[in-house]
């Protein structure tokens, strides 16, 4: 025999091998999109910006959490020709608040995943090719005095 237990904001239901032998008869409501405890995606149902959506990576907190949430805002209610053309100063005013705090938000070229070819294969001092011969598979090599031939 089947029963329900209530435990604080749950419902537990109990049910027999011979409840899930009958087709369900159970009624879907539909999603309260006031939930606190519901997910949701990026855009609520509202129209307004969750920022608690992990997709945003907790960019909303933290020491630069306010620029970041005024460059996105302003980025996502432009209504420009150029979408967000009117937020530079936002997501600039974002850009050196997070170039203040480089250990918590590393800029692309301060990590070990550099392309290969970036600044970091640049030739140094000591990898100088100043001093290396020059010459090109059409040229010929110029031609050195031998003194032990003289």
């Amino acid at each position: 025999m089947s029963y329900c237990k209530q435990e604080g904001k749950d419902r537990i239901i109990f049910v027999t091998k011979e409840d899930h032998e009958a087709p369900s008869n159970a009624e879907l409501i539909e999603d309260d999109p006031n939930d606190p405890y519901e997910d949701h995606g990026l855009i609520l149902p509202n129209g307004d910006i969750n920022w608690n959506c992990p997709c945003l990576g907790g960019m909303a907190s933290g020491p630069c959490g306010q620029q970041f949430k005024d460059a996105f805002s302003c980025f996502h209610y432009s209504k420009e020709e150029v979408k967000g053309s009117d937020c530079v100063e936002n997501f600039r005013s974002m850009q050196e608040c997070m170039q203040k705090y480089p250990e918590l938000y590393p800029q692309e070229d301060d990590n070990d995943s550099a392309p290969s070819g970036g600044a970091d294969n640049a030739p140094t001092a000591s990898t100088s090719t100043d001093s290396l011969p020059t010459s090109s598979p059409d040229s010929t090599p110029a031609a050195t005095e031998n003194p032990a031939a003289s």
